[in-house]
């Protein structure tokens, strides 16, 4: 190996290798910002801080199967930063459609695997930047803590740099990755050698092994329109966002947690949508959760992925809200004891050690159990200030992977929620169809509230 090139490790190449012209494997963030961006502040930004971790400066380099990072020789950051302008009115739909261009179109492997694009003059008064950043490099909860470390408290700037490349000094999560993928594998034959355990192990909960036979045994999820053939072109949609205390209060009246109320609102949507396609709604639906397995409490000193999927089961057959809300609620206080997670974790590492053939034949049978991803990301409940402008809308997509073609973002910011759908076109056309549901979902939870309060 030569001396300039660091290893990429096993669960970061299994993100890098699930990249397929259907699904490209990138994170893509969206703030939209008061007033005009200064890109020459911007540049000095991105200079002091987001290049302080050395994967921004860095390219994939690929040998067989083997995946390395090397410092690009070439690095300019002309290569990343564009200034552009949108055409027609410059308004709110054509940002979506240039955003959806954007995330259906690969990123340069010759450079480090990431972009900003700046955009000037939005519905006449804002600027927006997108940034897109590939998934062996972070995910979705690290890189959207990165890009706001990027910003500032105040307009004038009061953040240092982060403090990228620092040594590591928590808990190795790739080193417990490994013993989880052995351990995983040893249980499996324990299984084919004596059927008989499987249902001790499920009797206890915690086994490895048996959560990795219950996620198997599952059956495919319903061949609903989320279960067509992909394009590659997506579409992104996006809509005010709700008031994270509106929440709450709905949430606290109904003796859930405001994870709660948002899935089962994504529920709610999801039903009325699927009913508007013409789609069957009586059996349910799994979406696959990152959960993180980083700490919240810790500053990112370092960059790759440390997180684990559940797959957390839809009530779309309810036509209650209040019921779907119960049924959520049981299955999340079920969720929240499994081992799910670190299974999934441990698969990518093992996964990420083997050869490709295999990581594509698991991927392609794992995303037959779920029509879609979801994700929930916390942000800062204070404004940030991005090169001296404020940062009013901030919204972020993870990718779909396999044979899966959709995906719904929740991103809390600022005393706001906010919703998104990425999708594939051959599912769906008009995405703002589906956000639209989202918001009716939350009011028919807070009628329920005002009816119940009298």
């Amino acid at each position: 190996m030569k001396q300039d090139r660091e290893p990429m490790s096993a669960v970061d190449t299994a993100w890098l290798r699930m990249e397929n012209d259907n699904n490209l494997m990138m994170i893509q963030t969206v703030l939209l910002l008061e007033g005009p961006l200064d890109l020459g502040r911007l540049r000095s930004v991105l200079e002091q801080r987001l290049l302080s971790f050395s994967r921004f400066r860095q390219r994939v380099v690929m040998e067989k199967e083997h995946a390395y990072w090397q410092d690009d020789p070439g690095f300019n950051l002309d290569n990343h930063v564009h200034r552009v302008g949108l055409p027609g009115k410059a308004d709110m739909h054509e940002l979506q459609a240039f955003c959806a261009d954007l995330i259906s179109t690969p990123l340069n492997f010759h450079h480090p695997l990431w972009q900003m694009h700046i955009i000037d003059r939005v519905d006449g008064q804002h600027s927006a930047v997108v940034c897109r950043i590939h998934h062996c490099i972070a995910d979705g909860l690290a890189l959207v803590r990165v890009l706001l470390s990027v910003a500032d408290t105040t307009r004038e700037g009061d953040r240092q740099a982060p403090n990228g490349d620092r040594p590591y000094h928590h808990t190795s999560w790739l080193e417990r990755g490994r013993h989880l993928a052995h351990d995983l594998i040893e249980e499996a034959t324990e299984l084919v050698r004596h059927p008989d355990q499987l249902l001790e192990l499920a009797r206890a909960g915690w086994s490895a092994g048996a959560e990795l036979a219950r996620v198997t045994l599952q059956p495919r999820d319903p061949p609903t329109c989320l279960k067509r053939s992909l394009s590659g072109r997506k579409v992104v949609g996006w809509a005010e966002p709700l008031d994270l205390e509106a929440v709450k209060d709905v949430a606290h009246a109904l003796d859930g947690t405001v994870n709660d109320v948002l899935l089962t609102c994504a529920t709610g949507a999801l039903r009325s949508w699927l009913l508007e396609q013409g789609d069957d709604v009586t059996q349910d639906l799994n979406v696959a959760v990152p959960f993180n397995l980083r700490p919240l409490d810790k500053p990112i000193d370092t960059l790759g992925n440390q997180f684990g999927l559940v797959l957390v089961r839809l009530p779309i057959h309810l036509a209650s809200a209040r019921s779907r809300l119960l049924e959520v609620q049981k299955h999340m206080r079920d969720l929240k004891a499994s081992p799910q997670p670190w299974v999934f974790y441990g698969m990518l590492v093992g996964l990420g050690q083997g050869p490709d053939a295999l990581e594509q034949a698991a991927l392609e049978f794992l995303s037959s159990k779920a029509s879609l991803v979801m994700t929930n990301v916390p942000g800062p409940q204070k404004p940030l200030y991005l090169a001296g402008a404020r940062i009013l809308q901030p919204m972020v997509w993870v990718p779909q992977s396999g044979g899966v073609g959709m995906g719904l973002s929740i991103l809390s910011y600022a005393g706001t929620v906010q919703f998104g759908v990425v999708a594939d076109q051959n599912l769906m056309t008009d995405p703002q169809g589906l956000v639209a549901h989202f918001h009716r979902s939350f009011e028919e939870l807070a009628s329920l509230v005002h009816a119940e309060q009298g």
